[in-house]
């Protein structure tokens, strides 16, 4: 085998992650400015009392780092970042990198479970519209496609809440990850359902993906609308051209030229938006977590941005770039796979 064949991939991920440097560096410095100039002074939010005095906040700001101009904050804050150190939150009390390691898992788990959802979802929803375009099923497809775009995120979970948990009694609390009455697993990995598989316990499992539930159905509703419509936009230009025909006379069953010759190659323009779709998940994930009392790294940082507590929301923002480049260079990877004829470089 070719040793350059074999180094290609390697070094073309590693020049991508290279060029992605810049954005994200140009994201951290965005963000480190936005927070200096907003109104608020984190120092007399943090003080012991409402009337503290002036040597109070100035030894708070001083221990903050306020105290200097912001270019040399930014510098300190460069070089902690590059030690692996993202600062202490003051409403917690703790490290920013520990708190974000430990709601992070959650946040996965839910936009991950969100987006196999979609999947399952928008691609056979796609399909059935482009099999029959004009038809009922087309319509409908249409109908779902615009209620979730409309709707936004905090409402659709609301009206699932009502439906499903104030009306039906199906759904749990939305309180969190999992009901108190439950014994949480020993913590392995952070992922509830992995972690309730590992230990053996199905009453746990069950009950943690019970409260998975409308939560992923709300991010689910909220993304399954370009997917699908893009999905059959993609089946209705792929069944028109001529290697589906060349398929058909020569006696292919319908079953395996849509699925075999149509759908793999109308798969590449999902592949292509499923970053956008993913990262658009991630920040509407805020809202979710909110409204279900979710333990994530989104809640977490708006918790922390009402409090004017300036190190989570950096932290927060800097994990969230690194994810959209990491999902990025995944799609990427994928898409490759998908067709041989893309390259990474």
């Amino acid at each position: 085998m070719n040793l350059g064949r074999v180094l290609a991939v390697p070094l073309a991920v590693g020049r991508r992650l290279l060029s992605a440097l810049p954005a994200v560096f140009a994201i951290v410095a965005l963000t480190f400015v936005l927070m200096r100039v907003l109104p608020g002074d984190p120092a007399s939010l943090f003080a012991s009392s409402p009337g503290a005095g002036a040597q109070e906040i100035a030894a708070i700001r001083a221990r903050l780092g306020l105290d200097k101009p912001i270019p040399a904050q930014f510098a300190l804050y460069l070089r902690d970042v590059a030690r692996g150190d993202l600062g202490m939150s003051m409403t917690t009390g703790q490290p920013v990198l520990r708190d974000l390691a430990q709601r992070l898992p959650a946040s996965l788990e839910l936009t991950g479970c969100a987006f196999i959802l979609s999947l399952l979802v928008s691609l056979p929803m796609g399909i059935a519209a482009a099999l029959r375009p004009g038809s009922l099923v087309d319509h409908a497809a249409r109908l779902i496609c615009t209620l979730g775009i409309a709707l936004p995120t905090f409402v659709t979970g609301l009206l699932l809440v009502y439906v499903f948990y104030y009306l039906a009694g199906w759904a749990p609390d939305p309180t969190g990850r999992l009901d108190v009455f439950v014994t949480p697993p020993p913590e392995v990995t952070g992922f509830l359902l992995i972690d309730t598989l590992l230990a053996g316990d199905r009453a746990a499992f069950g009950a943690a993906f019970a409260q998975l539930v409308l939560p992923s159905c709300t991010l689910m509703l909220f993304v399954v609308a370009p997917l699908a419509r893009i999905t059959r936009a993609s089946m209705l230009a792929v069944l028109r051209g001529d290697y589906v025909r060349a398929a058909e006379a020569m006696g292919l069953s319908r079953r395996r030229v849509v699925l075999g010759v149509a759908l793999r190659n109308a798969l590449l323009p999902v592949l292509s938006i499923s970053g956008t779709v993913v990262s658009s998940m991630l920040g509407a994930s805020v809202l979710v977590e909110k409204v279900f009392a979710w333990p994530g790294i989104a809640s977490y940082s708006v918790d922390a941005l009402m409090s004017g507590d300036y190190a989570p929301v950096q932290g927060f923002v800097l994990v969230m770039a690194c994810i959209y480049v990491v999902v990025n260079l995944a799609i990427d990877l994928l898409y490759r796979v998908a067709d041989p004829r893309v390259s990474l470089a």
